[in-house]
């Protein structure tokens, strides 16, 4: 649908800068036809004058530094020096992961005086590649509901409805990313992290699979790192920067990320996609919704594949009572120290008190449960790749809702048990560990935005971004309706 054009800056305030798509800007840049200096500078201009009104970026530092170290960058370029393709860039890093010099609160009083000493691997990959980290994106208290917004700063608004959510637990990235205020941005995604803020803000995310992007240990945890950008391209190329092996997480992909810098064109010319929708009406979704997501079907079509309903039957209630396990055992087992102490239990999102309730309550038995449902549920989900290529699932169960409202209560009439389960539409993709994109659909009548999961085959990024392309040639959402701020 066409939306018509809001209220927002004067368009001669939109700096044209801000507006290139993150490839672009790196070109111009190791060009020399934008210094980076001119880059830092037009971005914290544009920074000062759209943050205000959504509060996506947080702990911002020193204007002054930020110019020195862009300088320095630009000095850097003149010897013929080129630390890689964020050269210059201006990131904020998701306020869940650590960015040497920062606070890392996670929205919550207890780390509101946090500092962290080291930046988290894909951080110090990004400043590896040249970017400059301007400060942090918000996020919701401990990651938890999302939907972004939390005691220490506030609540982050939608980028196309300021009355309305953002998501979470990556909305402030999501929200940045959309008004332009950052080329690309990192985020993390257990439950629709990455996923529904992308849907909730017209953009682009990628859920990578387990070992993509390498973190510590030896359990394929739910929760991953990923990129978030405005066009495919950008994120393919920031995966390119987080991805690959380290030696300190011994499940890491063994595969050059060079891989994602590649020609993301490709014939896609019979081409079948599963379409999961509902799950037969076991998901509850908003009137429209669904009937949105379908209209994403003619792009598929005209690329060359054909989208139908998945027939199968799918363990869909038993792959959530699953995802429940994981989540309490994960959340709880992070927090239980937090919880154990009467002073910090008091300043606890009460989100996280039910996990760690959850996590005290497991058993041995429990574990084990967790462990071999997902062996099931992806066993399960391995047998519909041999009918399809690739999945298509919605991105969120309903629209961005209103910004007073902690979580949805219900949806259509159905009553949601628990602060979560109005996301159940993302848990099965986050307990099969496959890769997973989140695609803008375009928006309802209302002006609201929408997205659908592009679910690949298990360590096939890269077939996934490059179906993704072909799908963004033929919608480019991103670029055809900008938020209301930017118009």
């Amino acid at each position: 649908m066409t939306v018509a054009p809001g209220s927002g800056l004067p368009a001669s305030q939109i700096p044209d800068l801000v507006l290139l798509d993150a490839v672009e800007l790196s070109w111009l840049i190791r060009r020399r036809e934008i210094s980076c200096v001119e880059a830092m500078e037009t971005y914290l201009g544009h920074i000062d004058r759209i943050n205000p009104a959504v509060n996506a970026i947080v702990s911002r530092a020193d204007e002054t530094e930020l110019i020195d170290q862009a300088r320095h960058r630009d000095k850097e370029l003149d010897r013929g020096e080129c630390a890689g393709w964020m050269h210059g860039f201006p990131i904020a890093v998701k306020d869940l992961s650590d960015a040497a010099g920062f606070p890392t609160t996670k929205g919550s009083p207890i780390f509101a005086e946090s500092l962290a000493t080291t930046d988290a691997l894909h951080v110090r990959r990004m400043r590896d590649a040249g970017a400059i980290v301007i400060g942090k994106t918000n996020v919701p208290e401990f990651g938890l509901g999302s939907h972004t917004f939390n005691p220490v700063f506030g609540t982050t608004l939608n980028a196309y409805d300021p009355t309305r959510s953002a998501g979470g637990s990556s909305g402030g990235a999501g929200a940045a990313l959309a008004l332009r205020m950052l080329p690309v941005a990192d985020g993390s995604d257990f439950m629709g992290s990455l996923r529904n803020p992308a849907a909730w803000g017209n953009l682009v995310s990628l859920r990578p699979g387990f070992g993509r992007i390498p973190s510590e240990g030896f359990l394929s945890e739910p929760s991953v790192v990923g990129p978030m950008g405005r066009t495919v391209r950008d994120v393919a190329m920031l995966l390119s920067t987080m991805a690959g092996p380290d030696e300190r997480a011994p499940l890491s992909i063994e595969q050059d990320p060079e891989l994602f810098t590649g020609s993301l064109d490709r014939d896609f010319e019979g081409t079948r996609i599963g379409w999961l929708g509902d799950f037969d009406g076991y998901l509850a979704t908003e009137t429209g919704l669904l009937d949105l997501c379908a209209e994403a079907f003619g792009a598929f079509a005209e690329i060359g594949c054909e989208v139908e309903p998945v027939s199968r039957r799918l363990p869909v209630e038993q792959a959530w009572e699953t995802f429940l396990l994981w989540r309490s055992w994960m959340v709880g087992r992070d927090n239980i120290d937090l919880h154990a102490d009467p002073a910090t239990r008091a300043m606890l999102k009460p989100e996280v008190v039910f996990e760690v309730e959850g996590y005290q309550q497991l058993t041995a038995h429990d574990i084990g449960r967790a462990l071999t449902g997902r062996d099931e549920w992806y066993a399960a989900v391995s047998r519909l790749f041999d009918e399809y290529d690739f999945l298509l699932a919605p991105s969120a169960q309903v629209f961005p809702f209103d910004v007073d409202q902690r979580w949805p209560q219900e949806i259509a009439g159905r009553s949601m048990d628990t602060y979560h389960r109005w996301m159940e539409t993302v848990a099965p993709w986050t307990l099969s560990g496959l890769p997973i994109a989140s695609l803008p659909v375009g928006f309802n009548e209302a002006g609201l935005p929408m997205g659908v999961q592009l679910i690949g085959r298990n360590h096939a990024e890269w077939p996934l971004l490059q179906l993704a392309n072909s799908y963004e040639r033929a919608t480019d959402w991103t670029h055809r309706v900008l938020p209301p701020l930017l118009r």
